[in-house]
């Protein structure tokens, strides 16, 4: 089987990033606090314009792209699906990867550093644009793991789709939606839709 994993928001938590590092910018440089701590984009989370969104994208991307730590045994995870004879698909919005961080480096070797300083096991990488549906399409994705309300929902039309539970997709139920809350979790639900699927 090929399975899709994303990574903001499944391999990273990237709620509480936006929410504990946004809190300190947003107050420092703004005074403004959290207006609604159950949206996806930081712009809505503190209610500023998106050029301030990118403003604070730009200034800890990095940081956070190279430093952020994977979540409880996700590297223990993905390896054992692997294991099973799986291939691991890494897809990700993040950027293209012909863009450029201000820095230089293209976020496409910060994502495989990242990765592979993480023990994150991997067959391709992928980075697609915000919409995943035609990439899981074209590479044939047999299970996506998605955070992305949108995505979960466009993708659980064609293929079962384990959502990374986040407060931001709370409302995304459907037949082929399976919420997982951690990544032995997602590993028993994984199991469960490998199982379905064989029979």
């Amino acid at each position: 089987m090929k399975i899709g994993i994303d990574i903001d928001g499944v391999l990273t938590d990237m709620e509480s990033f936006q929410l504990d590092y946004g809190s300190k910018y947003f107050y420092e440089k703004f005074n403004k606090k959290i207006v609604n701590a159950n949206s996806y984009e930081v712009k809505d989370i503190f209610n500023v314009s998106k050029q301030d969104d990118d403003r604070f994208w730009d200034e800890l991307f990095l940081d956070y792209a190279t430093k952020c730590k994977p979540r409880a045994f996700a590297s223990e995870i993905t390896k054992k699906i692997h294991d099973e004879g799986n291939e691991i698909y890494i897809i990700t919005a993040r950027y293209l990867p012909d863009n450029e961080h201000k820095n230089g480096k293209k976020i496409s070797d910060v994502v495989k550093t990242w990765l592979y300083d993480n023990k994150i096991y991997y067959d391709e990488v992928i980075i697609s644009p915000e919409d995943k549906y035609e990439i899981c399409l074209k590479n044939n994705i047999d299970i996506m793991i998605e955070d992305n309300k949108n995505n979960i929902e466009k993708l659980s039309k064609k293929i079962p789709v384990i959502c990374y539970d986040a407060r931001y997709n709370k409302d995304c139920i459907g037949e082929n939606i399976y919420r997982c809350y951690s990544f032995y979790d997602l590993y028993f639900k994984y199991k469960l839709i490998k199982d379905k699927l064989n029979k």
